[in-house]
């Protein structure tokens, strides 16, 4: 919070990326009918959220900037496997993870504000996040049955977890 500015910044790319990986979602499963639907929306609310953030910055009298590298989302793509169906799930359920880590570092945001209006586009965006999440989960229920999904999501919890044990603290999403 000492840093609010810069996190501002590295939300508004993490917001970015979303959409685009919502993007790139669509365009690889063109045959997954629900999965197109709900990416379609999708992209277009995390521009949604792009676009609020960015009014957010502007406010403060910041400018956007480059995108830098996240180390968190890096290190979490290397564990998705390549096989056609294992890379559909591994996707939906690090995207789901990732949404729900989200989630619960803009609700604890959220908390830590003062400022009214602020606070209030933080608890918007923490229950954004978690439906996320949430809808992740469920188109992975849609096509990969759910003894595979627990078993998988388990595994990559406890990668996540090796991850995050490396990761700096910073005004940062991850």
């Amino acid at each position: 919070m000492s840093d609010f500015d810069s996190f501002l910044l590295d939300h508004a790319a993490a917001e970015k990326k979303a959409s685009g990986m919502a993007m790139s979602m669509l365009s690889h499963y063109p045959d997954k009918i629900e999965l197109v639907a709900a990416m379609a929306d999708l992209a277009i609310e995390e521009l949604s959220h792009y676009r609020e953030v960015v009014k957010w910055i502007h406010r403060r009298g910041l400018i956007t900037a480059a995108d830098k590298k996240d180390p968190y989302i890096i290190a979490f793509r290397k564990v998705i496997r390549k096989e056609s169906e294992e890379y559909m799930l591994d996707r939906l359920l690090t995207a789901s993870i990732i949404e729900a880590r989200g989630a619960e570092r803009f609700a604890l945001v959220a908390q830590a504000l003062e400022d009214p209006p602020l606070k209030k586009f933080y608890q918007s965006i923490a229950r954004s996040e978690e439906r996320h999440f949430e809808l992740f989960l469920e188109l992975a229920k849609k096509y990969v049955d759910e003894t595979v999904i627990e078993k998988r999501w388990n595994e990559l919890l406890d990668i996540e977890a090796e991850i995050v044990k490396t990761l700096p603290i910073q005004a940062a999403l991850h």
